[in-house]
């Protein structure tokens, strides 16, 4: 931030330290001012003489007065006036008490509206300039009196022009406020249209297409035995119909994509089978990892294999990120029943970041591990293990809610 930033934080932040501070400073230039004599002696233009007693008081209490400008503009104004109104009449030679004036008049002016200022300040240049001219010691035509109308003038002119242009800037920063609501406003509809009918897309496709392969499926496992080739007509039919839906879901998913987006990947998802592989990358990187495992042969839905994976990669991360240089983690994947269970370890030695952290932060990664989890409708627990350190253990089903139901009803009854 500038100088001259901090100037105006500062000044916006003390109004009244601003208040008083020019309150002196008009009481300097009053009393200096009254020092000078426009008629000097000799045929001088200017000359030095020393003002009254009643000059100075008036100066004071003129320039004390605008110590409450802000907070009370017009009463200001009235004090400021009187006191010019008693000095134009009574100093001889003058002293500028009216500057005083000036200034309360321009802050009226500048926080007031327009037919206010108007009204006041034709009010105060008469009061004053005819006080000066008709009641004054001077002839009505002194430039003295000349120069209290123009100066109430000035300061009337000075303070509507500030208050014009604050309440310019004012709308034009409404303005700006305004329209970045509604362009914000815009794009969370279009937003929201957008996902809406994505979303009917999605239905559409997946309603017919996937009813017409529930159909057709079904009669090909009717007409299986008696009639191969229906059947076989069947299955056609379905294979067309399931074509379809995936050039119809490319298409749709294809609209969110943006025209930098890389081409999707053609190698597989990754699994367990490729635990291997990520084990020695964390090996690579300085971290210490010992890997159980007891599923040899476990034939894993693809995405409670992807599942496994994502877990174990999300987990050990963690480990190198908050558990320290000197952690050791310990992956085990078992095979319990129907389920397979996940565990990583690791523990959290001292002289790094401390071992909770993941789960004081609540981040995004096991975040993203319980949607995995809940995905597959397995279960996720993540804590710090007594003595130190973290665990994460998920356990995911192998087969899943139907396969289960069939193989129940199979054993129901075939019983040996």
């Amino acid at each position: 931030m500038s100088t001259l930033a901090r100037a105006r934080c500062t000044i916006g932040a003390h109004p009244c330290a601003l208040d008083a501070a020019l309150a002196a400073a008009v009481l300097l230039c009053m009393v200096a001012g009254s020092f000078m004599d426009p008629h000097g002696p000799e045929g001088l233009s200017w000359g030095l003489r020393t003002p009254d007693v009643l000059s100075l008081t008036l100066m004071t209490a003129g320039a004390a007065a605008l110590a409450f400008r802000r907070r009370r503009p017009l009463t200001v104004l009235v004090v400021t006036g009187c006191v010019s109104v008693v000095e134009s009449v009574t100093g001889d030679p003058r002293a500028p008490v009216v500057m005083s004036a000036v200034i309360a008049l321009y802050t009226v002016a500048a926080s007031t509206d327009r037919p206010t200022t108007w009204r006041v300040g034709l009010l105060t240049m008469t009061v004053l300039t005819g006080a000066a001219m008709l009641a004054g010691p001077l002839p009505w035509y002194a430039q003295e009196n000349l120069a209290v109308f123009a100066w109430t003038g000035i300061g009337a002119t000075a303070g509507d022009a500030v208050r014009s242009r604050r309440a310019f800037v004012q709308a034009i920063r409404d303005r700006a406020e305004k329209a970045e609501r509604t362009r914000e406003e815009e794009a969370r509809r279009r937003v929201a249209e957008e996902r809406l009918r994505i979303a009917r897309d999605l239905h559409d496709v997946v309603a017919h297409h996937i009813a017409l392969v529930n159909v057709q499926a079904g009669v090909a496992s009717h007409v299986m035995d008696k009639r191969p080739d229906q059947a076989k007509e069947a299955l056609a039919h379905v294979r067309e119909a399931s074509r379809s839906a995936l050039d119809e879901l490319r298409a749709t998913v294809g609209l969110l994509r943006q025209s930098g987006d890389p081409e999707a990947p053609t190698e597989p998802a990754p699994g367990l089978a490729r635990l291997d592989e990520l084990v020695g990358t964390f090996h690579y990187a300085g971290l210490r990892v010992e890997v159980a495992r007891t599923d040899q042969g476990t034939e894993l839905p693809a995405a409670v294999d992807l599942a496994a994976y994502r877990i174990i990669q999300e987990a050990l991360t963690n480990v190198q990120k908050h558990a320290g240089r000197q952690a050791k983690a310990e992956v085990s994947v078992v095979r319990v029943g129907p389920n397979i269970e996940v565990t990583v370890l690791d523990d959290g030695t001292t002289g790094g970041e401390a071992a909770d952290t993941p789960a004081e932060g609540g981040g995004h990664g096991l975040l993203g591990m319980r949607e995995r989890v809940t995905a597959v409708r397995g279960t996720l627990t993540t804590g710090p293990r007594y003595g130190g350190g973290f665990r994460v253990h998920a356990i995911l089903p192998v087969r899943n809610r139907t396969e289960a139901t069939a193989e129940a009803a199979a054993a129901t009854k075939d019983p040996v």
